[in-house]
């Protein structure tokens, strides 16, 4: 079906008002109008947004990065990955993120995709890039901002993955997506 012969399911914005805003995430209650004349409350999170890293080592290696996690109270295995600060262009931030978390800066960049992790409650985005041509430069992790940088075989990391000790879903996405890079499947 092209998008000419889909039907439109908008929704029109009747209200908004924002019922929390904190210091990186805001709670948004809408009234919408549906396509149907009906009236619902859609809430959901603003988020600023973030930029994501699939930092190679080399062909088969990233960077990947072990912390603590509040929310659920253990330590997740992610890629290197930052929210995007006011008026900051996303590769700026992937730069910034990877030199900050894993102290490296890199000769290539590529913008890879947009990513939506949950569109049913939430307009955050996030840009993926590529990096590589690694050059270690030091770390500059922010204060309390406390992590493991370790590289990984994309194969291993999948392993982790098929096991279960990779979960978070951004890194998911972005491992599925090393692997057909480095398996040259995806340009």
């Amino acid at each position: 079906m092209s998008e000419r012969e889909a039907p439109d399911f908008s929704e029109t914005t009747l209200s908004s008002e924002v019922v929390f805003r904190g210091k990186l995430l805001s709670v948004v209650s809408d009234r919408v109008l549906l396509p149907d004349g009906a009236e619902s409350i859609r809430e959901y999170i603003h988020h600023p947004g973030a930029s994501m890293v699939l930092a190679f080592v080399d062909a088969h290696t990233l960077l990947l990065a072990r912390q603590f996690r509040y929310p659920l109270r253990r330590h997740f295995i992610e890629l290197p990955a930052g929210k995007i600060d006011p008026g900051e262009d996303p590769l700026d931030t992937a730069r910034r993120e990877l030199r900050e978390e894993c102290g490296y800066e890199a000769g290539e960049w590529r913008h890879l995709a947009t990513l939506h992790p949950g569109i049913g409650y939430t307009d955050e985005r996030i840009e993926l890039y590529l990096a590589r041509d690694l050059e270690h430069v030091g770390h500059a992790l922010d204060a309390g901002e406390l992590l493991e940088v370790f590289p990984l075989s994309i194969g291993e990391a999948l392993e982790w993955l098929r096991q279960g000790r990779i979960t978070e879903a951004k890194a998911v996405t972005g491992l599925l997506w090393a692997d057909k890079l480095s398996r040259g499947e995806w340009g």
